[in-house]
């Protein structure tokens, strides 16, 4: 069960990790007995996402924008997992937490009977908050599996922004179940882009119709999500790896610029 305060912060996209705190309380005579606090025993529940202890980074971004890169220096820092693209699996999780959130909000008004009877019989025993940390929970256990010893973890995805209402789904699960996210928004020149990869069979206006409606979604959601979203833009970064200083204050990470420039010269050898 959630406390107030806890749902309030989970419903403001706010949730962070839960410590594992335990307190001494006086038994019977006078014995102390350790007892969880709430915040310990979700904790517990949900390990997987608080092993990370410092949180989750997630790239959105589109094809071609220069991302692996920018995965490849994430991974440079001590303790930093971040996987590559998976098929855009998240979305449809956070879909499935939004049907369970309008089962109950919609469909069983107060007062509505719940009886074998009716058609929504049982509805009302779905805990959408619950099942949607267990979702999380599952995702960094079985799709990010982090290995031991990583204290952040993420993964980038070049395909959030194929529809609008699956881009927010997507950005409002993320931000609600994954403690302490931070979210890197990665752009690169549109005639770049079209040029490269699987781009260069597309019709030039429709790349840059494309790629002009990802960036209007990402450009909202930096303003939606202000504490936790960065920008980055492939021009600025590539070639001049100081350029990634300023990502790094951000996630409150030392910059090693010798390591950011070594890999940085490396090329990288997949879809050219």
């Amino acid at each position: 069960m959630i406390g107030k305060i806890q749902l309030v912060m989970v419903r403001c996209g706010l949730y962070v990790s839960a410590e594992r705190e335990s307190r001494q309380v006086s038994g019977a005579m006078g014995r102390k007995t350790t007892v969880k606090t709430k915040e310990a025993r979700m904790g517990d529940r949900f390990p997987h996402l608080n092993n990370c202890k410092d949180g989750f980074v997630f790239i959105v971004t589109y094809g071609r924008s220069g991302s692996t890169l920018l995965q490849n220096i994430l991974n440079s820092i001590p303790g930093y997992c971040i996987r590559g693209e998976n098929h855009n699996m998240l979305p449809h999780l956070a879909q499935s937490w939004r049907a369970a959130t309008m089962a109950v909000e919609n469909v069983l008004p107060e007062g509505t009977p719940d009886d074998p009877s009716q058609p929504w019989y049982g509805v009302g025993n779905i805990k959408p908050e619950i099942y949607g940390r267990t979702l999380a929970n599952m995702f960094v256990r079985d799709v990010l599996a982090p290995p031991q010893g990583t204290r952040v973890a993420g993964f980038k995805e070049i395909r959030f922004h194929a529809t609008e209402p699956m881009f927010w789904q997507s950005l409002d699960f993320i931000t609600r179940f994954f403690p302490k996210t931070r979210l890197i928004f990665n752009t690169r020149n549109h005639e770049d882009v079209a040029r490269s990869g699987w781009w260069k069979t597309w019709d030039k206006a429709e790349v840059f119709a494309e790629l002009e409606k990802a960036e209007d979604l990402f450009e909202r959601a930096l303003q939606r999500y202000p504490k936790r979203a960065f920008a980055v833009k492939f021009e600025d970064y590539a070639g001049t790896p100081e350029a990634f200083e300023p990502l790094f204050q951000f996630l409150e990470e030392p910059f090693d610029l010798e390591t950011v420039a070594a890999l940085s010269k490396k090329r990288l050898t997949h879809l050219k």
